[in-house]
């Protein structure tokens, strides 16, 4: 009798092969991006950290100085460490007031408070305007002279220089960012929080938890993957900001930060491309450092699982 052959179960396909054209357009999705990954962002990122090792003024020939841009910067640069620290403060005033805030927020609107919606809505809208427009809104409102604030004061004999005084200045700054990132940070929470199991709070009720046990002991560990994705958010405001200090004053007198000092060396009539290349990388690295944390985090989250 001849053999049969082993027929194929019905229902399993053998893997798939590819057409050229199928290849085609393959290379041309992935390959596009990342041509443009590379050319745009690693590219200038590359060229950012070869340039701080020297002295180029944009124009004439490239002399290599070693680290002495750094030793310089370090050493020698009076605006560098108030930059940094600026930084850090706006990295802690987002993440420790703004973002709690923005969660207060989210679990009272979650609550199903009167007119919630209207409530999302109006503090939702500050989202949708940039940081430089938030800074031109920061003048109509701390100006001196004409500002909102003042003339709800009445403060008409000696009005506050909110803007100019350097004591004072940063923390309005500070607000009107916290205005427009507390929004933000409400419609990723209230998402997180509609995602929540209900049988979860319902279990700890009939155990006698109180609202607020429920909360931090099982809905708040429930939001980790909201955590990390507002704890990145909030990073990523505090180092980048930039714009709306550049708005009210150009980033000067008591508003210094690192992304302005970079624009300053690079783009100002200094022209130290090398030396902003070098602060510039600087910045870099503490990102960097961020961002290796949260992955390792991750990563560790991912294997404990």
């Amino acid at each position: 009798m001849p053999l049969k052959t082993a027929s194929r179960p019905a229902g399993r396909r053998g893997p798939r092969r590819f057409s050229r054209r199928d290849r085609l357009v393959l290379g041309v999705l992935l390959g596009i991006p990342i041509l443009l990954d590379l050319t745009i962002v690693w590219g200038p990122t590359l060229a950012s950290v070869m340039l701080s090792f020297t002295s180029w003024d944009g124009i004439g020939d490239i002399s290599w100085v070693g680290t002495e841009n750094y030793a310089n910067l370090f050493g020698g640069y009076p605006q560098f460490w108030p930059a940094v620290r600026h930084n850090l403060l706006w990295l802690a005033f987002l993440g420790l007031v703004a973002t709690p805030f923005g969660l207060l927020l989210a679990v009272l609107v979650d609550k199903g408070v009167r007119f919630g919606r209207f409530y999302q809505s109006t503090l939702y809208m500050p989202v949708v305007l940039s940081l430089a427009v938030v800074g031109f809104i920061a003048q109509l409102v701390f100006s001196r002279d004409q500002g909102a604030l003042n003339a709800i004061l009445a403060d008409t004999q000696s009005p506050t220089d909110w803007l100019g005084d350097p004591d004072l200045n940063l923390w309005m700054i500070l607000l009107a960012a916290a205005w427009r990132h507390t929004g933000y940070v409400m419609i990723l929470y209230l998402a997180g929080l509609k995602a929540v199991d209900p049988s979860l709070k319902e279990a700890a009720a009939l155990d006698g938890a109180t609202e607020a046990q429920t909360f931090f002991r099982v809905v708040f560990p429930a939001l980790r993957p909201v955590n990390v994705i507002v704890g990145v958010i909030t990073v990523i405001e505090a180092l980048r900001a930039f714009d709306i200090v550049y708005a009210v004053n150009k980033g000067r007198n008591g508003l210094e930060l690192l992304s302005v000092l970079v624009t300053d060396n690079i783009v100002g009539e200094a022209a130290r491309i090398g030396f902003g290349s070098a602060i510039a990388v600087v910045l870099l690295t503490v990102s960097l450092g961020f961002v290796v944390t949260y992955l390792v985090q991750e990563i560790r989250g991912e294997k404990n699982r």
